[in-house]
């Protein structure tokens, strides 16, 4: 085997000695775009030189950049080729140079080109309805399809004509929409290698801005500080930029304009007439511009800017007054003067002005455009005055005054004729008007009057009117006067007569109206009154051939009837009427004869209802007329509201009242109101009168509330100091009566006193012990005070719960010590005690529990029953002694007992025979020991077959309302002088067995 593999081995090297191999690993070479690859040539046999030649056939050097070759020992070779392009495919050859032998070998290089994305860009933007062109520019070899993706799904370009893939690639969307922005996905395939790629690209449609103006035209009032605010709204996408121009000049904040926010809204401050015009509203986004157009109008308020006062002198032919003013739109202009108005009427324009004529021809009014004129022709003293031009339009108006000066001479006014008597001083009254002022001068037979007062002849002289007085004192005062008035314009003069008066003529007596007690008088006002006016009337009636009765009557306006009073039925008068002015008295007319009625009801009253105070109350005034011959028993009144048909309760008012106030009616309602009167004959027909209430105020003001002008807050501190008076009140009595409130506190925790009246306190708290179990019998014990007994031991009594802390003060004169837990009755010495009886006891006794006694005694108390309760309330009473008669104890505090049913109050009931011994026995047991015996006194409860009632000397049955009887303080301080005894109160701790043992 050795051999055989030299000899192989021997041949091997003989061949390669021949001949040289080449090899280029690898064989074949795919090159990506922009790659680098090496290739690695191996030489089999020496050679000298490994060249690479290029695909063109060019050796390689060892200096070139994309190409690299070098040698890494004397067999090898490498070729290495960076950022290949496609300039670098071809076939490259590496030969292998050994002296004259070579050898080769060649390998093809591929450039390929890998998917690449040199455009796709993300977003891309479009306008919408543009035809959108979305770019995805993709290279790769061989050339890759493209495939393009909306929402996860292929588009299918067949199905939407919409859609259209370019030569290029690109993706053409016509018309594209709103609805079609999104991501889109741009796919490469190259399926010779199965290589894929994409690209997600954001397509972005942008909306052209709308603009819509809020107002298109925007009023706005000029020169009163006012803004106007322009504004409007626009979309878009992307969200638009909005702003303002005017006049090609963008609008920015400042002292003249402020912008919102998002600048929809535009504010022009302090708005003046130069500020008129139109302005543009500019929205831009990327998708273009909108503009649209605001139109601002300002206004002007009127304004006078022309307007005299004018002189003139009466009887001229004409002045004309004239007024300007300003004001967009153009104001109209008119005039008036006192309660009349001028006006132009339509208003006026340059080409057309406007007249106006009044009938008379004398004032006429002229406008043309702003300016207006007031002629007045034939001018009289009584266009003097000021007049008022008013310039108004649809924003305001303005109003200023000018006076008209009018000179003229004196004007005299006043009664030709004044009538007087001698004696009786008159004014004889010139009304002067005059312009400038004018001077008076009176005259008396041609005459002057001097301006020094004689005795019946004065002057009084005021700025309009000069009056002379004249006091006649004969026939020669009567005459002729005359005033004259002197200015710079002329004089005037006016003639006066003064008159002799003379009293009336007689009145005329037309008819009498009788009735029962009056009469009704319808006369005529004489046809002359002398020259002064009537003053009175004088009525005069009478029995025939007696004395005449007579009343006067003041003159009044419209006065033609007088109704006389206080006549008598059936019966026949005469009666007459005469007039009376300064002058004196007219004749009596011719008397009258009239029969006055027989009694009979009286005559309806004359009624007059108003609102009253606070609008929902009436106030019913009422007339008595005629009595009907009979005095006025009562009047009645009754009323209702209207839409009701129930009256209210009728009201009776005595014969002398005169009206009534209706209160508490409803607001706004018409209520009906009658009044009747009423005499011994029967009732009148009713007054008769309607009215409304006043309707319901929100507030009620206080003059008509009556208030006293008084704030709330004075009101209600007021309230609050009277409430605190009143609780301070309650407080101190309580404190003295009932001892309790803020004050016993006081005395109690801080000063250590009980206050005065503890004694009933103590009697009370007595009461609440004796109380604590209603169904336990008392066991009371009556002994001396001067007497401490012990104990059922003997020994000395231990405090318990119900002990007093303090030992019982000895008696002394004059003096009532406080009693401590005692019976609120067994304050007083002598007092009527009930005992009230169970169900079954028909009656109750009566018992007085009295001691007598000539000097202070001792009792000990009894041994009281076990089953009675070991705890007591001792209590001590301090009072002077009195012979022969003892304390009395009150034990009416018993819980309440249902009464019998057969006694009554004035009558006291004896007790069954069959239970006489056993009440005996009571009455017995609770009599008071001499004075030489000293024994416990105690009532026990009753037996269990006998009535459970003590007696006492009262006839009033048994009280069961559970309250201590108290008896007068007088009583309780005359018999609190006796033996003091204390009463100890024990609740009975036996059951009871039956219905008639007695509850205390």
């Amino acid at each position: 085997m050795l051999q055989i593999r030299d000899l192989i081995w021997g041949l091997l090297f003989i061949g390669c000695a021949a001949a040289i191999q080449v090899e280029i690993t690898p064989t074949q070479g795919e090159i990506s775009v922009g790659d680098s690859k090496f290739f690695l040539c191996e030489v089999v046999g020496d050679a000298k030189d490994i060249d690479w030649y290029a695909p063109s056939g060019e050796k390689i050097l060892p200096n070139r950049q994309d190409i690299f070759v070098s040698r890494s020992d004397e067999t090898t070779s490498t070729l290495t080729i960076y950022h290949a392009n496609v300039d670098s495919a071809g076939i490259y050859k590496c030969v292998a140079k050994n002296g004259d032998k070579e050898a080769q070998a060649t390998v093809q290089v591929k450039i390929f080109q890998k998917i690449t994305f040199e455009s796709a860009p993300s977003p891309q933007e479009f306008n919408e309805g543009d035809d959108a062109d979305i770019v995805c520019d993709v290279v790769s070899s061989p050339p890759p399809t493209i495939i393009w993706k909306h929402k996860g799904s292929r588009i299918q370009v067949a199905k939407d004509v919409r859609y259209k893939i370019m030569d290029n690639g690109h993706l053409q969307i016509r018309g594209i929409k709103k609805t079609d922005e999104g991501m889109y996905n741009c796919e490469a395939r190259v399926m010779a290698r199965g290589e894929i790629d994409f690209r997600m690209i954001k397509v972005v449609v942008n909306v052209l801005p709308t603009i819509r103006a809020r107002q298109s035209d925007v009023n706005a009032t000029a020169d009163v500080g006012s803004s106007a605010l322009l504004a409007c709204d626009a979309d878009g996408f992307p969200e638009p930029t909005v702003t303002w121009a005017h006049n090609n000049i963008v609008l920015e904040t400042g002292d003249k304009y402020s912008l919102n926010e998002d600048g929809s809204e535009l504010v022009i401050k302090d708005v003046k007439k130069v500020d008129e015009g139109d302005y543009t509203c500019i929205a831009k986004n990327k998708a273009g511009e909108k503009a649209e157009e605001v139109s601002l109008n300002v206004f002007v308020q009127p304004k006078i800017t022309y307007l005299n006062n004018q002189t003139v002198s009466e009887f001229e032919e004409q002045v004309t007054l004239t007024c300007e003013a300003s004001g967009d739109p153009t104001p109209t202009i008119s005039w008036s003067f006192e309660n009349r108005v001028f006006s132009e009427g339509e208003q006026a324009s340059w080409t057309r002005p406007d007249k106006y004529e009044s009938l008379d021809r004398n004032i006429v009014v002229r406008s043309h455009a702003r300016v207006s004129s007031l002629t007045l022709k034939n001018v009289q003293f009584t266009y003097a005055g000021q007049y008022l031009c008013t310039a108004s339009n649809s924003i305001g108006q303005d109003d200023q005054n000018m006076y008209l000066e009018v000179r003229y001479a004196p004007k005299l006014q006043g009664n030709v004729a004044w009538y007087t008597w001698e004696g009786n001083p008159t004014n004889i009254s010139c009304k002067v008007e005059a312009h400038p002022r004018a001077t008076v001068v009176w005259y008396r037979d041609g005459l002057p009057v001097p301006s020094a007062n004689f005795t019946n002849l004065k002057i009084y002289t005021t700025p309009t009117i000069s009056y002379l007085e004249v006091t006649p004192s004969s026939q020669d005062d009567f005459g002729s006067y005359n005033c004259s008035a002197t200015n710079a314009m002329g004089t005037e003069y006016k003639e006066f007569l003064l008159i002799e008066a003379d009293v009336p003529t007689t009145p005329e007596l037309y008819q009498v109206e009788p009735f029962s007690s009056t009469a009704v008088i319808q006369f005529g006002e004489p046809e002359a009154t002398g020259g002064v006016p009537i003053i009175k009337y004088r009525v005069q009636w009478r029995l025939p051939g007696q004395d005449w009765t007579e009343k006067e009557y003041s003159a009044e306006d419209d006065l033609n009837q007088i109704t006389i009073f206080g006549l008598n039925p059936e019966t026949t008068y005469e009666v007459r009427i005469s007039a009376i002015n300064g002058k004196g008295e007219s004749e009596s007319s011719p008397a009258k004869p009239f029969k006055t009625e027989p009694v009979r009801e009286p005559s309806a009253p004359k009624i007059e209802v108003k609102v009253h105070n606070k609008g929902n109350s009436l106030k019913v005034n009422w007339i008595k007329q005629d009595d009907g011959g009979s005095p006025i028993k009562h009047y009645l009144v009754r009323y209702k509201a209207k839409y009701v048909s129930d009256w209210k309760p009728e009201m009776r008012l005595p014969n002398d009242s005169e009206y009534v106030v209706l209160n508490g009616l409803d607001w706004n309602t018409e209520y009906e109101v009658h009044v009747v009167a009423e005499n011994q004959q029967g009732r009148s027909e009713p007054g008769i009168r309607s009215i409304r209430t006043a309707s319901e105020p929100t507030t009620i003001p206080d003059a008509m509330s009556g208030g006293s002008g008084l704030g709330t807050g004075a009101i209600v501190g007021i309230l609050i100091v009277v409430f605190f008076l009143l609780l301070v009140g309650v407080d101190v009595t309580c404190y003295f009566l009932n001892k309790c409130g803020l004050l016993m506190c006081i005395a109690v925790n801080f000063c250590g006193k009980a206050g005065p009246g503890a004694k009933s306190k103590d009697m009370e708290e007595g009461k609440a012990a004796f109380t604590k179990d209603e169904s336990k019998e008392p066991i009371v014990e009556v002994r001396t005070e001067e007497e401490h007994t012990p104990n059922q031991g003997g020994g000395p009594t231990e405090p318990n719960e119900t002990t007093p802390l303090t030992e019982p003060e000895p008696a002394a004169a004059d003096t009532t010590s406080p009693v401590v837990n005692l019976l609120p009755s067994t304050a007083t010495n002598s007092v009527a005690e009930s005992f009230s009886t169970a169900q079954s006891s028909p009656a109750s006794e009566c018992t007085t529990l009295t001691t007598s006694a000539s000097s202070p005694t001792k009792a000990a108390p009894a041994k009281t029953s076990p089953k009675n309760s070991p705890a007591a309330q001792p209590s001590s009473l301090k009072a002077n002694t009195q012979p022969d008669v003892g304390p009395l104890v009150d034990l009416s505090d018993t819980p309440k007992v249902p009464p019998s049913s057969n006694p009554t109050p004035s009558e006291p009931v004896s007790p069954p025979s069959a239970n006489a011994d056993a009440q005996q026995s009571q009455c017995d047991q609770v009599k008071a020991p001499d004075s030489t015996q000293s024994k416990d006194l105690q009532v026990d409860g009753p037996a269990k077959d006998a009535p459970s009632a003590l007696c006492t000397d009262s006839t009033t049955p048994a009280q069961n309302d559970g309250k201590a009887v108290k008896d007068d303080k007088t009583k309780g301080e005359a018999e609190v002088k006796n033996a003091t005894a204390e009463v100890k109160t024990v609740p009975n701790e036996a059951p009871q067995t039956n219905g008639n043992e007695s509850k205390a």
